[in-house]
């Protein structure tokens, strides 16, 4: 049994398998094996592998497949629907695009196994637009399926059908929101809805809908194939799995690492070759641009959800980005407020607002431009914008997370900044 099974059978050039070329190498036997139990047995598995969502807020994914009603007993008609989001849009982050490009025949056998156990019988994945390759890939891996009886009516003679189709997207971070993602695919402005009702009650078209992570979905089939203790074994921690970790930003060599879960930064950082620039460590975000900044003392802390949370951070996607000495935190933090102010849905004044403002002042900080009163403008909306429910839906919450860390962490180097803008760059410092 591989220990890294989402990527172990992926190819160099990413080049995706025929569907002859994936059954030779085991695909769809999970598929086989789900098929042959009930969707509560499935979902049973699932919950006793301890799956926490990969989409960034590491919900449990039986737990939230859970609340699907059978069809059947839902009101009104119509189906239940799954949604695969692959609309990968947070700063730093690549780990879907590799896996619908290079591995979209596991994606499908998830979301097969996925769509039984919350009794879906129509499977949406959203894909960015500009992921053109992977588009193709699951194009065409789908059309290969429902030829082979793999997808459509009564799959593998079970009696269960699906339909699944390719939505690209014209790719906005709010779709990260389930409800905003949904509101996308039905053909609106992506703005996230009032809940409850949650999707699970009303979703896509007002039906019973589960939207999962590319990433969630791939893991799927490998719990259905090894087993929910081979899952939890896996992992490092009591979160169950590997998980596929994007490294980028000050290191020598950023990529892709499927590795166990609660694997270290200082483990990941050697993988991606060391750290490049000087060497030596500034700081770290743990989970993509939204997550606050770690330390060298945080070096060796699991990188999971519960001990990125405990250490004052969130593991988010897993998507780590790594400054060294000659990084600027400041300046980081400018490019990913401008991208927040841009991606903001604009439906409330916190987001709509204040994020700009936010980013104006650090630009300013950046060029020389700033004054002393704008710190304790940082300082106040970070504070008072930044708690959960200060705003419609978590997007001011993540923009605010690394500044108020920031701020926290490099109060020297904000206020070096008022004298004549960047010390890094100015070589002062």
């Amino acid at each position: 049994m591989s220990e890294t099974p989402m990527t172990g059978r992926a190819r160099p050039d990413r080049t995706p398998h025929s569907l002859a070329e994936w059954r030779a190498e085991a695909g769809y036997e999970a598929v086989e094996r789900a098929l042959k139990l009930t969707p509560a047995q499935v979902l049973d598995r699932v919950d006793q592998a301890n799956l926490n969502g990969r989409g960034g807020a590491g919900f449990p994914a039986a737990q939230k497949w859970k609340f699907m009603a059978d069809p059947a007993e839902a009101p009104g008609t119509g189906p239940n629907y799954l949604i695969v989001n692959g609309d990968e849009m947070e700063p730093g982050a690549f780990k879907d695009r590799f896996l619908l490009e290079a591995l979209p025949h596991q994606v499908i056998e998830g979301a097969i196994i996925t769509a039984y156990a919350t009794h879906a019988t129509v499977a949406y994945v959203l894909i960015r637009d500009e992921y053109r390759p992977g588009i193709a890939a699951m194009k065409r891996a789908i059309a290969e399926a429902e030829a082979a009886g793999l997808l459509g009516r009564d799959i593998l003679g079970s009696g269960f059908s699906l339909t699944m189709k390719v939505k690209p997207s014209a790719g906005r971070y709010i779709v990260g929101e389930e409800t905003a993602l949904i509101e996308s695919l039905e053909g609106k402005r992506a703005v996230p809805r009032k809940r409850p009702p949650f999707p699970a009650q009303s979703g896509l078209f007002g039906r019973p809908t589960t939207v999962n992570n590319v990433e969630t979905i791939s893991l799927v089939p490998h719990i259905l194939a090894n087993g929910p203790q081979w899952f939890r074994a896996l992992s490092r921690t009591e979160e169950g799995g590997t998980k596929l970790y994007a490294v980028s930003g000050r290191v020598n060599k950023p990529g892709l690492i499927e590795a166990p879960m609660g694997t270290t930064a200082r483990e990941l950082i050697e993988r991606s070759g060391g750290l490049s620039g000087n060497g030596k460590l500034r700081c770290f975000q743990p989970g993509g641009g939204a997550s606050g900044f770690l330390e060298e003392a945080e070096l060796d802390l699991p990188l999971d959800f519960g001990h990125c949370k405990t250490a004052g951070s969130m593991f988010g996607t897993g998507t780590m980005i790594v400054l060294d000495q000659t990084a600027c935190p400041i300046g980081v933090l400018a490019r990913h407020q401008r991208f927040y102010a841009r991606e903001s849905c604009g439906w409330c004044t916190p987001c709509r607002d204040g994020l700009p403002w936010v980013a104006r002042i650090l630009d300013a900080l950046e060029e020389g431009t700033a004054e002393p009163g704008d710190l304790e403008i940082l300082r106040m909306t970070a504070a008072e914008a930044g708690p959960r429910g200060r705003s419609f839906c978590d997007l001011m919450g993540g923009a605010m997370a690394p500044l108020a860390t920031g701020l926290a962490r490099f109060g020297d180097l904000f206020e070096a900044h008022l004298d004549g803008g960047c010390p890094i760059r100015r070589g002062v410092l």
